[in-house]
């Protein structure tokens, strides 16, 4: 069935689906179901709380026709309040941190918007910081209004309205479990307070960063200054406890490193084929470190915040990932090198065959060296240079049986040898080792296969 025309964008915010995770979470007990808020206008779950905080300022006349929407955000926030102010007449300018991907800082331009970027390691109240440039432009740019995400309860409540109806209705009641990342506290408030006054039994999951206050402000009531440092994560974790925090409606925080975050948002689109972002990779990997809290019958809903165009820069850049140590380069082993013709016989030459027969093989497989067997045994080899320079001095060693002319055997290695050590085996005399796998076959390692595995390991 095709859904009614929309008056304007702003008409197509939220009922987003809600769908299965069945790789990455295969090996739980329980059912784990995504929110996809990537389907919103604006790509992210914000777009709810952004038109809510708009249309109750336009109701009770903090925002006035013709005004400017000013406001610190992270990006998404952001994309949410341009596209309402599109369509509602009003200018924005927002303030940022320097640690937000450059695709957020440019999709907030590509909507009109002017972007102010601010440092990141400074105090909240630094005047340098965003939170401090955006309440100073309030005061000097007139007709203008601050929503101030953090502590506007028009999020939260845009997100009891919403976000929680809809995961109620979608799942038939049947959700024990709602696991979203904190950042304002909006999404996780609204929607868990929605939902345990349908349940109080459900559980409500929070998901923290290392470097902020949440999980030990939830566990013993205090906000550790020592607890808060810089971190790569985007889009939850604060230095500072934002209004819309309920921290009594929290249950639970897990906390989740940069490096398992960015991993885990590469493998959401690889193996569910969902482009999601940082915040949704943080909330997967939390997710996954609770396994334990979770039993057969369980319905696990996980928010998946926004979409991964606004990382392509970071988390999905390769360069990015290894040069903060969150991508292990893979070092091939001879098991690894010889894939491409693992199923391919050993050619070998026996060493009472003449030259010119072992030469004709070699011409005739188009390969450039060839060990030389004496029964089962490795006796020694020939490389194409080698009887090249020999033919050279003389064309009558043609004739000659190969053990008269043949060079030293190949070495061996094992199917666990690195490449890196292989490649100091191959030299301008030895041009190739050998490695019998587990079911006692032997290959051939070349240099072509070393280019090939270098080749891999770039890409």
């Amino acid at each position: 069935m095709y859904q009614k025309i929309s008056n304007n964008i702003l008409e197509t915010i939220g009922n987003t689906p809600l769908v299965k995770i069945n790789s990455i979470t295969k090996d739980l007990p329980c059912t784990v179901l995504a929110k996809v808020e990537t389907t919103n206008p604006g790509n992210s779950i914000k777009d709810r709380m952004a038109l809510k905080m708009i249309e109750d300022a336009e109701k009770d006349g903090r925002l006035k026709p013709g005004g400017t929407i000013i406001e610190g955000t992270s990006g998404n926030t952001g994309m949410g309040l341009a596209i309402a102010a599109i369509i509602k007449g009003y200018k924005c300018i927002f303030t940022t941190t320097d640690k937000q991907s450059k695709e957020k800082v440019d999709a907030l331009r590509a909507f009109g918007a002017e972007v102010v970027v601010c440092p990141t390691d400074v105090e909240p109240e630094d005047p340098k910081s965003y939170y401090s440039v955006s309440s100073r432009l309030v005061k000097e740019v007139p007709n203008s209004w601050k929503p101030n995400q953090y502590d506007n309860k028009s999020n939260s409540v845009a997100h009891y309205e919403q976000t929680g109806p809809e995961i109620w209705e979608q799942t038939e009641g049947k959700i024990t479990h709602l696991v979203v990342g904190v950042g304002t506290g909006g999404t996780i408030s609204g929607t868990g307070k929605y939902l345990k006054e349908k349940n109080p039994n459900i559980k409500v999951l929070g998901i923290d960063t290392y470097g902020s206050i949440f999980k030990k402000l939830k566990e013993t009531g205090i906000i550790d200054k020592n607890e808060i440092y810089p971190y790569i994560t985007e889009g939850i974790g604060e230095d500072f406890l934002p209004e819309n925090v309920d921290i009594n409606l929290i249950d639970h925080f897990e906390k989740v490193t940069d490096r398992d975050a960015a991993i885990m948002t590469r493998r959401i689109p690889r193996e569910e084929g969902i482009f999601a972002g940082n915040s949704a990779g943080s909330a997967m990997a939390g997710l996954m470190q609770m396994k334990d809290m979770f039993k057969p019958g369980d319905v696990v809903v996980v928010i998946f915040h926004d979409h991964g165009t606004r990382y392509l820069g970071k988390m999905f850049n390769d360069d990015w990932m290894r040069d903060r140590g969150f991508l292990e380069i893979k070092k091939p082993k001879a098991i690894d090198l010889i894939s491409s013709h693992k199923n391919q016989k050993l050619l070998t030459v026996e060493a009472n065959a003449s030259v010119s027969d072992a030469l004709s093989t070699m011409n005739k497989f188009g390969i450039s060296q060839i060990p030389v067997k004496e029964g089962n045994t490795f006796v020694g080899s020939l490389n194409d240079s080698f009887l090249f320079s020999k033919l050279i001095e003389d064309s009558s060693i043609k004739n000659k049986t190969v053990k008269d002319v043949m060079q030293a055997p190949f070495p061996f290695v094992t199917d666990q040898t690195l490449m890196e050590d292989i490649s100091k085996l191959i030299t301008k005399e030895n041009n190739a080792v050998l490695m019998t796998d587990l079911a006692g076959t032997t290959h051939i390692i070349t240099k072509h296969d070393l280019i090939q595995g270098i080749s891999q390991m770039s890409n």
